[in-house]
Formats: C-alpha cells, sequence, structure tokens
C-alpha cells in the first residue's frame, strides 16, 4: 500500500475509533452513567478500610442499615421494624431489634439475625475495627488483636461480643455503655450493615476475598435496590443492576420506571462528558466554576458540615483563649462567603442548623460572633501579634472555596492590625501535625471542613478529643482541665436517654470547645453542588456529602408530537 493511502486509510480507523468511543477513551454503556471522584477500595463492607468514603455509593445502594435516617434527620425503622432499649443491672445498654420478615438478599434468601452477627464479627476483624468498640466484649477482642494472640483465644472472645442471634428474627445487642448517638450510626455506617451468613461461613479466608473482588453469579448478594454486576478496576468502572428482590423498591409515580443499570465511573473529564450528553451525572467540585454562568441544571444539597478556622492552642499569642475568642469576633462572616457560592450558610457554631440537636438561636448568641469594636479593643497592644500569624490550608480547587476564604480571614485581621501569611500545602495533614524545634506546631492558623458521618451531635465532636485528629495542642491547656471537662459533658451526653437532658450537654460541650476555649471558629456550613439530568428522580448527594442512589428512578421520555405537514 502506497504510503499516502496507508496514511489515509489509518486516519479513517481513527476517527471510527474516536466516533465509537466518545472522547479520550470514553467507552459507551447502557443505563446511567455517574462520574465519581474516586473508586470503591472495597466491596467488602464489613472489613472496609481507612479511605471508607470513596465505598459509600456502592455501599448505600446495595445495602441497608437496622435503621435509616428520615428526611428531618430522625432515626426510623430499617431492616429493624422495631426495637426495644433498657439498661441491665451492670449498667450496659441492651437493645432487642426485631426484624422485618419480608426482607430477603438478593438471590431471594431471607435475612436473618444471624447475618447480622457474621456481618459485626468480621467487622471486629477488619480495618476500621476500632469503630465496634462500643460493643460489650469487644475490647477483649480488639486488645487480644492488637498484641497478635493465639487464634483460639480471638474466636473464644469474640463468642462473648454483645451481639446475639435470638432467633431468626430477633436480634440482641448490648453496648457497654450507654450511646445516644448508636442508632443514628447503624443507620448510615456501613460496617454496621449485616453479611451473608450462609455465602460466608466456612469459607476461606481467601474465598472470601475472592467474594467481594470478582463479582460474578450475583454475587456479592445485596439488600438494597442494586446490585454490584462488575467492578472493573483497570477500567474505573462500577456496574450496579436493578435488584428486583429488594424491600426497599424506589418510590414512583406513575410514568416512572426504576433504572436498570447504573455505571460509576472515574474521569477526570466528567464535566465535558456531561455536557456532551455521555453521563447523567456529575459532582461540580471546582468552586471557581460556581463563580461563572451556572446551568439551569445545577443543583444544592446542604451537607452536615462545617468549615471552620482552627488555632494552634500551644503557640504564643495564639496559647491565650482570650486572644482567640477575640480574634473570632473579628470574622464576619457573611462577608468572607458573600458572592463566593450560588447560596450559603455562614454560621459561628459548630453544629449545623439541620442537625437534630443542634444549638438554639439564645445558645448560639452565647458563642463568639462578630463584634468587630469589641474585637479591635481585645486585640489592641496583644504581645506576640506584631508577628504575622501563619495560615495554612489545602492546596487545590474543590467545592469549598478555600482560597478566597483564606484571602478574605487574612484581609479582615488586617483591619483589627493582626497580619496573616497564608501557605497553599498538598501536605496539609503532615503540615499541621510538623512539630518546630521547640516543640509547638509549626501553624497559628489552619482551615477545615468537618463532615458528620452520622446525624448525631457526637460526630461533630468527636475530633476534638484527646484521641482525635484535631492537631490544635489543646489538650495542654490549663493542664487539660478545659479537655477533661468537654469529654465528661460528651460522655453524659452519649449516655443520656432522655434528649432535652442530652441536648443541654452537648451544648454545654459546644461552648466549651467554641466559646470559652475557642479551639475553633466556625465560618460557614458548605453545601455540595451537582448536575444531574431532568429525567432522572432520586439521583442526587445525601446530606453526609455521599451519592445516593438509593430511591433512583426515570420518568418516561414525553412521546414526540408528529409533525403536520404544511
Amino acid at each position: 500500500m502506497a504510503p499516502r493511502a496507508r496514511l489515509a486509510w489509518w486516519c479513517l480507523l481513527l476517527a471510527w475509533v474516536t466516533g465509537a468511543c466518545g472522547p479520550c477513551g470514553f467507552q459507551p454503556d447502557a443505563g446511567v452513567k455517574v462520574v465519581v471522584p474516586a473508586m470503591p477500595t472495597t466491596l467488602d463492607w464489613s472489613h472496609s478500610d481507612p479511605e471508607s468514603w470513596a465505598n459509600y455509593p456502592v455501599m448505600l445502594a446495595t445495602q441497608r442499615g437496622l435503621t435509616v435516617l428520615g428526611a428531618d434527620h430522625s432515626v426510623r425503622p430499617g431492616l429493624a421494624e422495631r426495637w426495644e432499649r433498657t439498661r441491665d443491672e451492670k449498667g450496659r445498654e441492651v437493645y432487642v431489634f426485631h426484624l422485618r420478615r419480608d426482607v430477603r438478599w438478593s438471590d431471594g434468601s431471607l435475612l436473618t439475625a444471624r447475618d447480622f452477627v457474621v456481618g459485626w464479627r468480621r467487622a471486629l476483624r477488619g480495618r476500621e475495627r476500632g469503630e465496634m468498640a462500643d460493643l460489650d466484649g469487644a475490647s477483649e477482642v480488639l486488645a487480644l488483636q492488637e498484641r497478635m494472640a493465639p487464634e483460639a483465644e480471638v474466636r473464644a472472645a469474640m463468642e462473648r461480643v454483645g451481639v446475639e442471634a435470638v432467633d431468626a428474627h430477633t436480634l440482641r445487642v448490648t453496648l457497654v455503655h450507654p450511646r445516644s448517638y448508636f442508632l443514628a450510626r447503624v443507620a448510615n455506617v456501613y460496617i454496621f450493615y449485616p453479611a451473608p451468613a450462609a455465602d460466608l461461613e466456612g469459607r476461606a479466608d481467601e474465598e472470601v476475598r475472592d467474594y467481594f473482588d470478582r463479582p460474578r453469579d450475583g454475587r456479592p448478594l445485596a439488600l438494597g435496590p442494586y446490585r454490584v454486576e462488575s467492578w472493573d478496576r483497570a477500567g474505573e468502572r462500577v456496574r450496579l443492576v436493578y435488584n428486583p428482590r429488594s424491600a426497599f423498591p424506589p418510590p414512583m409515580v406513575p410514568g416512572e420506571a426504576p433504572v436498570p443499570v447504573i455505571t460509576l465511573m472515574k474521569s477526570e473529564i466528567g464535566p465535558a462528558l456531561y455536557e456532551r450528553g455521555r453521563v447523567d451525572f456529575v459532582f461540580v467540585d471546582s468552586a471557581a466554576a460556581l463563580r461563572v454562568k451556572r446551568p439551569e441544571d445545577l443543583q444544592r444539597e446542604p451537607l452536615l458540615s462545617t468549615y471552620y478556622l482552627a488555632f494552634n492552642t500551644e503557640r504564643a499569642p495564639l496559647d491565650r483563649p482570650e486572644v482567640r475568642r477575640a480574634l473570632s469576633r473579628a470574622l464576619d462572616r457573611e462577608a468572607l462567603v458573600a458572592g463566593l457560592l450560588p447560596a450559603s450558610r455562614p454560621s459561628h457554631v459548630l453544629l449545623p442548623p439541620e442537625l437534630p440537636g443542634a444549638a438554639s438561636t439564645e445558645e448560639a448568641a452565647r458563642l463568639p460572633h462578630y463584634e468587630p469594636e469589641r474585637a479591635k479593643q481585645e486585640l489592641a497592644g496583644v504581645p506576640g501579634l506584631e508577628r504575622p500569624l501563619r495560615l495554612v490550608y489545602r492546596a487545590g480547587d474543590n467545592f469549598v472555596p478555600e482560597v478566597a476564604i483564606a484571602e478574605r480571614v487574612a484581609a479582615q485581621l488586617a483591619r483589627m492590625g493582626v497580619q496573616v501569611v497564608l501557605e497553599a500545602r498538598s501536605d496539609f495533614m503532615a503540615e499541621v501535625a510538623r512539630r518546630t524545634a521547640q516543640g509547638p506546631r509549626a501553624y497559628d492558623l489552619y482551615l477545615r471542613r468537618l463532615g458528620g458521618d452520622y446525624a448525631h451531635p457526637n460526630t461533630f465532636f468527636t475530633l476534638f478529643e484527646r484521641e482525635g485528629n484535631h492537631q490544635t495542642g489543646w489538650e495542654t491547656q490549663a493542664g487539660g482541665e478545659p479537655m477533661g471537662r468537654f469529654e465528661r459533658l460528651l460522655e453524659a451526653a452519649d449516655g443520656e436517654a432522655d434528649e432535652a437532658r442530652a441536648h443541654a450537654l452537648y451544648t454545654q460541650a459546644q461552648e466549651v470547645l467554641v466559646g470559652e476555649q475557642a479551639v475553633i471558629a466556625p465560618l460557614y456550613h458548605p453545601d455540595r453542588y451537582f448536575r444531574a439530568r431532568d429525567t432522572l428522580r432520586g439521583l442526587d448527594v445525601d446530606p453526609f456529602n455521599f451519592l445516593a442512589l438509593r430511591t433512583l428512578r426515570r420518568s418516561a421520555p414525553e412521546p414526540k408530537q408528529a409533525e403536520v405537514a404544511p
């Protein structure tokens, strides 16, 4: 073949391939296509891993918990139709869950209490086993694994853990201490979901790994409206198919039908694929993009989340709570976020207003809020403020406008006579943990987002406990007395069955953290933006910032009108 003819032939072939496959190797697929920020790291919800956030879209679509959360974030029946909550003679909290009798796995087998026993025991051997520490007897199992005890000892201890199948439809759970957040946690934290005991018991570890790593023949089983049909790691795709046996079908009205196939995919060009009609959903992960032309199909989900400014309490002059409170009063939260987003929820409180147990207007008024004249007086002549304060934040664009907020924080504090030097860090967490040769951490201020894992005040406080990854050093303040008081308030609130008394205790804990000690200055409650086709219902984001596929259905397209000849 002549060179020119060969070149022409190759050009035709290239044009055919790119036309068939779409831009940048995009492979057409049936059903709804969704671009996600990351692929799951595992399909084994009991073992999980520390990067569990990437697994939630699949787990929430395919599994269910004992409870679910309503639109108002209240706890409602899920796999359990009802439960009793009591305390035994040792002060332990005991739940008896009565399971729904109409729930079946995707192969048609009935859900049983044994599925929870197997799932929770597997979670105690998994990579997030510390999350199960509230179960009675769990601490013994965790300690044995920590010192690499013989397998027989671990198995014997596992039999004593407080999760028991009373009969096929009754599950008894014993917690070592009362925990007011437990019912909210089992709704959303997927390591508490049941596992198919009939499929997993008696299998070798390698067989179990293969069961989850290579979906096939309808496995792994599912309870939700979808199950995993395939997981293409190289192509970064997960294919979900509708599960007609689910006891939790999407709520539909006439003219709607469940989506038969969903393909989750990772792509660096998700917005471009959406514009070209190649995918049906995409997150808007750039705050900068939200300040330009906003598309008509842009949607917003208010998150149970708080973006805050943290203080290095070990480094002068921020080692004094009165200085930290004054800096918090110097911040105009409304101005910090004005014009940066289509909508915003500026706030000076830690708990989002939609959260059950959030602060009332009167309670919020007691926390440091914008009082510029008072702040200026309190900051005047403070020793140590003659040096610039170093503020670090995460490098890179995301749905939180971090650069703009950091710049505005610096500008607002400059008007108070406080100079701030900004530094974007790709190694953000390592940098806020880094210590100077003198001992204290190297930063002065940092910006960070805290997202709730479940709909309960507890999830917003745990980060700031002694073992939490807050990196503020406030455990050293006043010899540790304020943090000790804070933790005692949380312990009492977590164990309080009466909602009003628990609320009062959580309110006091927030006043210690945000008010008295001013370890952080909350700035606003972020929202997540996304785009989705208008023919889809239930394809959105939940308040925990996870893709929600549990109610996905499609409206039938409107019939085209026949053209009338002139």
